[in-house]
């Protein structure tokens, strides 16, 4: 991460730190989930912080810094924008707070509509795991309208939600045509996100099909592509697990952020699908994961602490790259 001299590290940030907001905030998730609820508040509240900072930075830059406003929205990772949004908004919805949530929801989906036209006008080919995020921006869109629906029981929210889930799935197809498989195993941490948006899409999928507005043949559909969906996001987790075992990265990386949010994200719809799927053993499946998520965002922010004690004046070694998109 590469911040202006004379600057404090809250200005400036790429638009790749909004992966560390993500992760943060579907920790909080599963820890909640998981009966933990004093360290999800920590978790949350880590999260909301960030994001605040992150939003006031966002909106510093439009009004003073156009040119670099435009040449960052270009970039996959200014979708983190929108789905970092919509996982804090799913977080305190979980808590009650439902105007909260749907004020973030209606901003989130503001931002989608000219932030995803734009990075897919900007797509190439051998994209970085970082092209999934339209993916995994579309479907956060879907998680949090199918839980404000099933809250509020407003049905045309899950019709919605059910909109973007299957636009969210396209996305991924797209997306995944133009990813660049040697990621796999030299990515430096965004390339997970092809796993993320998978279990992103199948917890989107867990709350549709958990909703009582579709029953019969369409719940039993919705059932099945959760589950489909759900493993091969599992099959993600076991190619890039032996991959990261196989050839390690292990410098600090401002896309290691991206790697957290899809371990915690795989837990998480490990979490929900468990029920609505009737699925027992996705349950504890899904508890093993998380602890998986939580050690690795207590070792990516030991090594953010190293990178920026190494980074200081009169450190001998200059810290790591600092860019989730290409």
């Amino acid at each position: 991460m590469s911040i202006p001299p004379g600057s404090g590290w809250w200005t400036g940030l790429p638009p790749a730190a909004g992966a560390a907001v993500m992760a943060a905030g579907i920790i909080s998730v599963g820890l909640h989930l998981t009966g933990h609820e004093p360290f999800s508040l920590v978790a949350l509240v880590l999260a909301v912080a960030l994001w605040l900072v992150l939003a006031a930075d966002f909106t510093a830059r439009l009004l003073s810094d156009r040119g670099r406003f435009r040449a960052e929205a270009d970039t996959p990772a200014a979708l983190t924008a929108i789905a970092a949004t919509s996982v804090i908004g799913t977080r305190l919805a979980m808590l009650g707070w439902q105007t909260v949530a749907a004020a973030l929801l209606a901003l989130a989906a503001a931002l989608w509509p000219g932030l995803l036209v734009n990075v897919v006008r900007h797509w190439g080919r051998r994209m970085p795991g970082a092209a999934f995020l339209g993916c995994v921006a579309t479907q956060g869109l879907a998680v949090l309208a199918a839980t404000l629906a099933a809250a509020a029981g407003y049905d045309w929210l899950a019709w919605a939600a059910l909109a973007a889930f299957c636009l969210g799935l396209v996305l991924y197809v797209a997306a995944f045509l133009r990813f660049d498989l040697r990621e796999v195993v030299g990515g430096a941490g965004d390339h997970w996100v092809a796993g993320g948006a998978l279990s992103i899409s199948a917890l989107a999928g867990s709350k549709l099909t958990a909703s009582p507005v579709w029953t019969g043949s369409a719940h039993t559909v919705l059932r099945d592509v959760t589950l489909a969906v759900l493993a091969l996001s599992l099959v993600w987790y076991v190619v890039l697990l032996t991959a990261e075992l196989r050839h390690p990265r292990p410098r600090y990386d401002i896309r290691r952020w991206a790697t957290v949010f899809p371990l915690g994200m795989t837990s998480v719809a490990c979490l929900a699908v468990a029920d609505p799927a009737g699925i027992a053993w996705l349950r504890p499946l899904g508890e093993v994961l998380l602890w998986i998520a939580v050690g690795a965002w207590l070792l990516t922010f030991a090594a953010l602490l190293v990178s920026h004690l190494n980074a200081r004046p009169g450190s001998r070694r200059p810290p790591g790259p600092g860019t989730m998109a290409r």
